[in-house]
C-alpha cells in the first residue's frame, strides 16, 4: 500500500480540502453540531477506509441524509437520542453484510449510474455557484431540488445576481483558473506540479487574499469563510464531542430511525461502490458486504462518540480518482489530515474562503458532468439514453434516491421491451402446395415477458399454414408460453394450420406427439438442455 504514496498522498490533500467544507456543510445542514460533520469525516477516513475493500472510495457524512438526521433530530427529542439510532443503523449494516445484501449493487443498469455520476456532478456546479461569488447559504450542502428555507436549487442561483460579493468572487475566478491551468497545462510540465496539486496552490493563495485584504472592500469575513470550531482547551475540544443516550433504545421511533438511515445509507454506498468501480482507471471491483461491514463499523463509532451517519461518498471519491489516489492510503491520510488539522490549526482553516472551496468542487462537477458523455450516452442508442437522461433529471429535480428509482424503473421497462422483441424469430418463405411455410425460432431463454410478442404472432398467422416451431436453440421455456403454444393447438385446427416441432427430442409433425410432448414437461416450465 505505501508503494503508491507519492500518488496518493496529493490526492488525500485534495480530498481534505473538499471534504472540509462538505463535512460542516452536511453538518449544518443536518441541524447537527458543526463537530459531528468533522466526526464523521474522520471516522469515515481512518476506520472506514482502512476497512474498506476499495481502493480508491472515500466514505464521510453524506448530503443524501441531511434531511433524514434533520428530521429524525426533532423526532427523537434531541441529537443524544438520534446518536442511539445512528450505533442502531450501524449494527444493521453489519447484519446487511454478515447476510450478503451487497450484492443488490450489481443490478444497477450502467446506464443509471452513470446518469447518477452525471446528475451529482451537475448538482455540485448548481449548488457551489453562490458560493463561488460569495453567496453563501445552508442550502449549499443540501443535494435536494427543494430546500429546507422553501426555495429550491434555481431559485438560489437567482439571488446569486443581486448578492455578489466582490472579494469571494475575485478570489473564486484566479483560484479556479490556477485549477484549470494546473489540471490542463502545469501537470505536464514536471513533477513539481504533479507533487504540489493545484487545489493546495489555491487554498494558500485563498488564506493570502484572505489577510492582505482585511479592512478593505474586498476584506472577506464571517459567512464566506470556512468555519471550524475553535477550542479554547484541551478540555473544549474534548466538551464537543457527543454521547448517544441509550435510555431512549425501547422506543420504536429510534428503531424505525435507525432502519431508515441503514437502508438508506447502505444504499447510497453500493451504489456509490459502483459509481467509483466504473471511474477506476484500474477498474477494480470492490467487495460489496465488506464494504457494508466497514460502514456498519464505521456508523457505530461516529454514534457512540457523537458523529453523523457514514455512508461512501461519490464527491469525494471522484476527487480522489482525478487526483490520482491509487489505494486506500489516500482516503485514510485525509482522514488523518482532518483529525489533525482541527486539533492543530483550526484558526488557519478558518481563514480559508469558501469561494476557493467552490471552485475545486466546481472543478469537481464538472469532471463527473462533461459534456461529451451526453454526446456517448445518445450514440449508444435510446435504450441506454433514457434511463440514463431519466437518472440525471431526476437528480437535479428532486433528490439522489429519488432520481436513481426513476432511471431504474425506465430501465426496467427498457428490458421489458427489449425481451418483448427478442423472443422470437420469424422467417416466411414462399407459399408451396397452396399453404405458406413459415418458421419460428424461439429464443434460448423464454419466459413470461416474452408473452405477448408470442401470442401476438401466433394470432396473426394467416389460415392454411405451415408452420415449424423450432426450439432447438431454447433450454428455458415459462410455464405461460408453454400454455399458450398448448392453447393454440386447438385454434391451429380451426385454421388449418399444420405444425411441426424441432427440438433436441427429434422431430413431432401431428398434433398428438405435439401435445404429449409438452404435457410431459414439469408442472412449472421446460428445460430442454
Amino acid at each position: 500500500m505505501f508503494k503508491t504514496i507519492k500518488s496518493d498522498l496529493p490526492a488525500s490533500i485534495v480530498v481534505f480540502f473538499v471534504a472540509l467544507p462538505l463535512c460542516l456543510g452536511i453538518a449544518l445542514a443536518s441541524g447537527a453540531p458543526l463537530f459531528s460533520g468533522l466526526i464523521a469525516g474522520i471516522i469515515g477516513g481512518i476506520v472506514v477506509g482502512a476497512l474498506s475493500g476499495s481502493n480508491i472510495g472515500v466514505s464521510g457524512p453524506a448530503a443524501g441524509l441531511a434531511a433524514i438526521v434533520l428530521t429524525a433530530i426533532g423526532t427523537l427529542g434531541g441529537y443524544q437520542n438520534f446518536l442511539v439510532a445512528v450505533v442502531l443503523g450501524g449494527i444493521i449494516q453489519l447484519l446487511f453484510g454478515v447476510l450478503k445484501a451487497g450484492v443488490i449493487g450489481y443490478y444497477f443498469p450502467s446506464s443509471v449510474i452513470k446518469g447518477m455520476l452525471t446528475g451529482i456532478g451537475i448538482i455540485i456546479i448548481l449548488k457551489q455557484i453562490p458560493n463561488f461569488f460569495g453567496y453563501d447559504e445552508e442550502s449549499a450542502w443540501d443535494l435536494e431540488f427543494f430546500e429546507i428555507d422553501g426555495g429550491n436549487t434555481f431559485s438560489e442561483l437567482f439571488q446569486v445576481i443581486n448578492n455578489i460579493h466582490p472579494g469571494a468572487a475575485l478570489i473564486g475566478i484566479i483560484s479556479l483558473a490556477i485549477l484549470i491551468l494546473w489540471d490542463k497545462v502545469l501537470s505536464k510540465k514536471g513533477k513539481i506540479f504533479q507533487l504540489i496539486q493545484g487545489p493546495l496552490v489555491a487554498v494558500v493563495l485563498g488564506i493570502v487574499f484572505y489577510n492582505v485584504t482585511g479592512g478593505t472592500p474586498m476584506a472577506i469575513e464571517g459567512k464566506h469563510l470556512v468555519s471550524v470550531p475553535i477550542p479554547e482547551s484541551a478540555s473544549d475540544f474534548l466538551g464537543q464531542f457527543s454521547f448517544p443516550n441509550f435510555a431512549v433504545i425501547t422506543n420504536v421511533d429510534v428503531w424505525v430511525t435507525a432502519f431508515t438511515i441503514a437502508l438508506v445509507a447502505s444504499l447510497e454506498t453500493l451504489l456509490c461502490v459502483e459509481a467509483t468501480d466504473k471511474l477506476d482507471p484500474h477498474k477494480n471491483v470492490t467487495p460489496t458486504n465488506r464494504e457494508l461491514l466497514a460502514q456498519g463499523t464505521g456508523n457505530i463509532l461516529s454514534g457512540l462518540i457523537g458523529g453523523l451517519p457514514i455512508t461512501q461518498v461519490i464527491v469525494r471519491s471522484s476527487a480522489n480518482i482525478q487526483s490520482g489516489g491509487q489505494s486506500k492510503l489516500s482516503a485514510i491520510i485525509h482522514g488523518f489530515f482532518l483529525l489533525i488539522s482541527v486539533i492543530l490549526i483550526p484558526k488557519l482553516l478558518n481563514m480559508i474562503p469558501l469561494s476557493v472551496l467552490a471552485a475545486i468542487l466546481l472543478v469537481v462537477g464538472y469532471k463527473l458532468a462533461k459534456p461529451s458523455l451526453f454526446k456517448i450516452m445518445y450514440n449508444l442508442g435510446w435504450k441506454q439514453w433514457a434511463p440514463f437522461i431519466v437518472t440525471v433529471v431526476g437528480i437535479v429535480f428532486t433528490d439522489l434516491l429519488f432520481g436513481i428509482g426513476l432511471g431504474l424503473l425506465v430501465g426496467i421497462v427498457v428490458i421489458l421491451l427489449k425481451s418483448y422483441q427478442n423472443s422470437h424469430f420469424l422467417h416466411i418463405e414462399d407459399k408451396s402446395n397452396g399453404k405458406h411455410r413459415i418458421k419460428m425460432t424461439l429464443a434460448e431463454e423464454v419466459t413470461f415477458f416474452n408473452k405477448g410478442a408470442i401470442l401476438k404472432e401466433l394470432d396473426s398467422l394467416p389460415k392454411d399454414t405451415y408452420l415449424e416451431l423450432d426450439l432447438l436453440k431454447t433450454r428455458y421455456l415459462d410455464n405461460d408460453i408453454i400454455e399458450i403454444l398448448e392453447d393454440f393447438l386447438f385454434k391451429a385446427k380451426e385454421r388449418n394450420i399444420d405444425i411441426k416441432l424441432v427440438s433436441k427430442r427429434g422431430v413431432e409433425e401431428n398434433p398428438e406427439s405435439f401435445i404429449k410432448f409438452f404435457n410431459e414437461r414439469p408442472k412449472s416450465s421446460l428445460s430442454l438442455s
